[in-house]
């Protein structure tokens, strides 16, 4: 396999690990959007968020939850934001499933994507499409 991430986990690939256990790990993203941005992956390869099942997603969101209490309080970062990118045409670069915890700090000039307003009826159409 040619993941850059399973070779990280084997340790083929060094990184700086902020926390590991037997099922995930955390490590420094290379090329961080702000000093901290720390990766969340699950050490079984899983292309995406779809691949993932429940408790894999429970354990993962839990050291999510343990890198953002570190990020505020021991970086001082006032808040963090949490994302993964699922899939190609959504920025997802390593096709392994992983959470992005980006620490945050007041003036950092980070900007979300912008968001828009649906027109006339759309958001019912929407609804009628994807209600579960």
């Amino acid at each position: 396999m040619d993941c850059i991430f399973c070779k990280i986990i084997s340790g083929e690939v060094p990184s700086l690990k902020v926390y590991e256990d037997e099922f995930t790990l955390a490590f420094l993203d290379i090329n961080p959007v702000n000093p901290g941005h720390t990766l969340v992956v699950p050490k079984k390869h899983l292309v995406n968020f779809e691949d993932a099942d429940e408790e894999t997603l429970c354990r993962l969101i839990k050291i999510v939850k343990k890198v953002g209490f570190s990020l505020k309080n021991n970086l001082s970062a006032p808040g963090y934001n949490v994302a993964v990118n699922n899939d190609p045409i959504a920025g997802q670069v390593v096709p392994h499933l992983h959470f992005h915890v980006i620490p945050r700090k007041e003036n950092d000039n980070i900007k979300l994507w912008p968001q828009r307003s649906y027109a006339g009826g759309e958001a019912t159409e929407i609804l009628k499409k994807i209600k579960i």
